[in-house]
């Protein structure tokens, strides 16, 4: 078998939605503060300094469906257009967490709660010059007063 069959196998076999090598991510729920508004906060590590993720379409935040803890408070997602060009891309900060702003539901439950959502972002390699698109599962708690 050559090189690029092995190569294509590999690549068929990697389930669809599969989460990136490119990043390391990981959450953790910020309640509320006096005026502001509770966040799911999440920080990707690049494990590759040449892939970046784009400003735009910005990432969201897709909470477990059926969860009775958090409800979803981020603006609607903006109409994208189908091209991203690695060389005119504007990227995010990376270097602080992004915030997706959630309220705890009224029927929440008492207690600490272990959540799971997805957060969907894309992202580009200007020296290799392509986009994709990322899913990266997280898991964080949520101590419900």
């Amino acid at each position: 078998m050559t090189v690029l069959a092995c190569v294509l196998v590999l690549a068929a076999a990697a389930p669809p939605g599969s989460p990136s090598k490119h990043f390391d991510v990981a959450a953790a729920f910020a309640p509320s503060k006096a005026g502001g508004e509770a966040a799911v906060s999440v920080l990707f590590s690049p494990t590759d300094p040449d892939v970046r993720i784009n400003e735009e379409p910005a990432p969201r935040l897709k909470l477990e469906p059926g969860q009775a803890v958090l409800v979803d408070r981020q603006k609607p997602s903006k109409a994208r257009s189908n091209e991203v060009d690695p060389e005119k891309t504007r990227y995010l900060d990376l270097a602080k967490p992004l915030r997706f702003p959630v309220a705890l539901a009224a029927e929440a439950p008492k207690g600490p709660r272990e959540l799971k959502a997805n957060v969907v972002y894309f992202y580009c390699s200007k020296r290799e010059g392509w986009c994709r698109r990322g899913n990266a599962e997280v898991r964080f708690t949520v101590d419900v007063p």
